[in-house]
């Protein structure tokens, strides 16, 4: 976006230099990228003058500008005359957009450029050059320093792409005051056509025709503004309506009333549809696509580009101006489509303020008919007046909640009626409707960062982090998850919330979430799981010869595609060795037993049990587990399957924990507080023959649930007995809570027998 110093004072009464203006914008979130300042055409008296020798209508000027040495210039202006005081540009300054260098003209040398009255931008003589008083002092500035800013607008602030909307910001940031816009014209003739709509994406469009304009070129400072940021001027007609889309972020464009046949209707194309733009290129269009059309075919794609048969020239004496508000969605699908974007689509796109359709109307009737000339013969409007309908519930203390900065409500409410937001009081909790420009506030969230902002970033006193910034907020569970992990040597990893539909059918069964239009083509769905992209980590850390990680994330993935739609996985990824090369030893490989260690410190020392039952597709069928608890699955761990890791072009072993919905980790500690007694535990070893295909885990459970006084189970011992039968060992822990007599502890170990043989059928060794 750019704009010129002179421009943005049309709507900013301050006394703020360029400079001042850049450091502030960029302060509050507009980055100004760079700001060119060239020095203005300064008084200049003709001391000589003479024909130039290889020109019949150039003269060669020696002219004084109070700088020193005489400067030599080449001018055609029939005016030039010895004593004559004028305007001479010097190289650096800027006239018409052009920046002024010194050159060779015709075989002669010239430094500089005698300006005229409308190059100068301050009227429309352009027979000869400017003829200042006598008495002007030399070297003085005969206009104003041109200072010319270029920012880079981010996609939720389209405000920013009109001059008042960057304006009404700086006066919100206290660098001047802003000024308001006029009332829109009022339109007294109904016109003859009418303006049919026909579709949902054009709740609003205005038009008027205006008869018998002189189309000659525009006012010497519009079209001094448009060269200043690059728009080349070429009538006054066509130039409004590019100025105005600077302006107010108001696309509007302009027919030729007599290439227009009939009424106007605004509707979608019929597939397959021929328009040829103004450019000559010619599309193809779909019933996709928003179209401005006569009796006769399309004018226009409706917010992307006018077409050639209605296109506005030189010779145009009668003309139909448009302003309408279109739906963003459905121009962005169109330009994209067409591969075109235009000035006006890049607006449309971000949201423009629906409410100014008929103030930019009038406005640029007036300025139109300021200069052309011209009646306006009638005007028309379909659709609806659209108010703007986001109203904000905003508590003033949300601000400390959010960012640690108590600011006083009285404060809060300046800085959002600077904004032109209006603030309905209701104690602890306001009412907030900002102004329609501001199609980005929408939340209370946005309210803080706006109030943020414009306090100052830099105001913010620094502090030491703490897990807690807000007000009496909770306790953080997913960073308290973080840091356990972290504490075992794990490194955390962040993706793209995009996942590739390939991979994800390789990990497992759930539907992949498909995009409409992928950033790339391997990032094709919402991502259904974290691990498919922790691989390509993998698999590219491997490459460049770091096989040793230790990994995990914690993010989103998606189940559908509505709101809610959505849940937090937790994903751990270990391989290569549990550590580096060492003098007092070899270091081992990771296997699942450390990704299955990992679970566990998350378990709070909930009694959870493992099964190794239906393995899903990215897990190696025999080194595979999954963790239980109160009879629900919590987690899954094991090696990657060894086809996956080929797919993913992985070398090493990898080692992964998944624990699906980090919702069913548990939250306190209830499972891992051990009573305070004064009684010291007692051990009990029990063996137990069982099945041979009897999972370990099961009788552990079991000897668990047998009573709550038992803290552990260990297995410490296993052997074949043959005939399909083994023999485990188990060694637990009980604390008491009393005195405990020997007849208390037999009780105990014979509710643990019960326990084994009902649950897993397993029978007491005796021997």
């Amino acid at each position: 976006m750019k704009w010129t110093y002179d421009w943005l004072q049309d709507y900013l009464t301050t006394t703020a230099s360029p400079a001042e203006i850049a450091a502030t914008l960029t302060r509050i979130g507009l980055e100004v990228e760079d700001l060119d300042i060239s020095p203005a055409p300064r008084a200049a008296r003709i001391v000589e003058c003479r024909a130039h020798e290889n020109s019949d209508h150039l003269h060669v000027l020696m002219v004084d500008d109070g700088s020193g040495p005489l400067r030599q210039v080449v001018c055609g202006a029939p005016n030039a005359r010895v004593g004559l005081v004028s305007a001479l540009a010097v190289p650096g300054c800027r006239i018409g957009g052009v920046a002024i260098k010194s050159g060779v003209l015709r075989g002669v040398e010239s430094h500089g450029m005698m300006c005229s009255a409308r190059e100068l931008g301050i009227g429309t003589d352009h027979d000869g050059i400017i003829e200042l008083p006598e008495n002007t002092p030399l070297g003085s500035a005969v206009a104003p320093d041109e200072a010319i800013f270029d920012a880079s607008i981010t996609p939720n602030r389209p405000d920013y792409l009109s001059v008042m909307g960057i304006a009404r910001d700086l006066a919100a940031a206290g660098v001047g005051t802003f000024k308001n816009v006029a009332a829109p014209h009022q339109f007294q003739v109904k016109s003859t056509r009418t303006v049919r709509i026909e579709t949902d994406a054009c709740p609003t469009y205005r038009f008027c025709e205006i008869h018998g304009i002189q189309n000659g070129p525009s006012s010497p400072k519009m079209a001094r503004r448009l060269a200043a940021i690059g728009i080349n001027p070429k009538n006054v007609a066509v130039d409004t309506t590019n100025y105005i889309c600077y302006d107010m972020a108001q696309p509007m464009h302009c027919f030729d009333a007599d290439a227009v046949r009939g009424d106007i209707v605004v509707r979608m194309a019929r597939a397959g549809e021929e328009f040829t733009d103004l450019f000559g290129t010619a599309h193809t269009l779909t019933d996709q696509d928003m179209v401005i059309a006569d009796d006769a075919g399309i004018l226009a794609v409706a917010g992307v580009v006018g077409g050639a048969r209605a296109m506005t020239g030189n010779d145009t004496r009668n003309i139909i101006l448009e302003s309408a508000y279109f739906d963003p969605v459905s121009v962005r699908k169109t330009a994209k489509r067409l591969g075109l974007s235009t000035d006006a689509s890049y607006r449309y796109e971000r949201g423009i303020d629906p409410t100014i359709t008929g103030v930019a109307l009038g406005r640029a009737a007036e300025m139109i008919m300021g200069v052309a000339g011209g009646e306006i013969v009638g005007s028309g409007f379909a659709g609806r007046m659209i108010t703007p309908n986001v109203k904000i519930d905003y508590r003033p203390t949300l601000l400390a909640q959010k960012t640690g900065i108590d600011m006083d409500p009285a404060t809060q409410k300046k800085i959002l009626n600077a904004l032109d937001f209006v603030v309905t009081d209701g104690g602890d909790v306001w009412t907030i409707y900002p102004t329609a420009a501001r199609v980005d506030v929408q939340i209370p969230e946005n309210i803080v960062a706006e109030l943020i902002r414009l306090y100052g970033y830099d105001q913010i006193a620094s502090m030491a982090p703490t897990r807690s910034m807000g007000v009496d907020a909770a306790p953080d569970f997913a960073l308290e998850t973080k840091e356990r992990l972290a504490a075992r040597g794990l490194n955390e990893m962040k993706s793209f919330g995009f996942g590739s539909s390939v991979m994800e059918q390789m990990l497992s069964d759930r539907p992949s979430v498909r995009v409409a239009n992928p950033i790339t083509a391997d990032l094709d769905t919402a991502r259904n799981g974290l691990l498919g992209n922790m691989l390509g980590a993998v698999a590219n850390n491997e490459k460049r010869g770091y096989g040793d990680l230790n990994l995990f994330e914690m993010g989103t993935v998606f189940d559908g595609d509505a709101p809610g739609d959505q849940h937090q996985q937790l994903v751990i990824i270990r391989c290569g060795m549990t550590g580096p090369r060492h003098w007092t030893g070899r270091a081992r490989a990771v296997d699942v037993f450390d990704v299955k260690a990992d679970i566990l410190a998350l378990m709070r020392g909930a009694p959870v049990t493992v099964t190794t039952e239906n393995p899903p597709r990215w897990a190696h069928p025999y080194r595979w587990g999954r963790v239980m608890l109160d009879g629900r699955a919590v987690a899954g761990f094991g090696q990657l399957h060894p086809a996956v890791a080929r797919a993913a072009r992985i070398k090493t072993p990898v080692m992964v924990a998944i624990i699906d919905d980090t919702d069913l980790l548990p939250r306190d500690a209830r499972y891992a507080k051990t009573p305070i007694t004064e009684f010291q535990p007692i051990t009990r070893d029990f063996a137990f023959i069982t099945d041979a295909a009897q999972p370990a885990s099961d009788l552990m459970a079991a000897v668990r649930a047998a009573d709550d006084r038992i803290t552990s189970a260990v297995v410490f011992d296993t052997f074949d007995m043959g005939d399909g039968k083994k023999s485990i060992a188990i060694t637990i822990t009980i604390v008491p809570r009393e005195n405990m007599s020997d007849a208390d502890l037999m009780a105990i170990q014979n509710t643990v027998i019960d326990r084994v043989a009902r649950d897993c059928g397993a029978q007491i060794r005796d021997k």
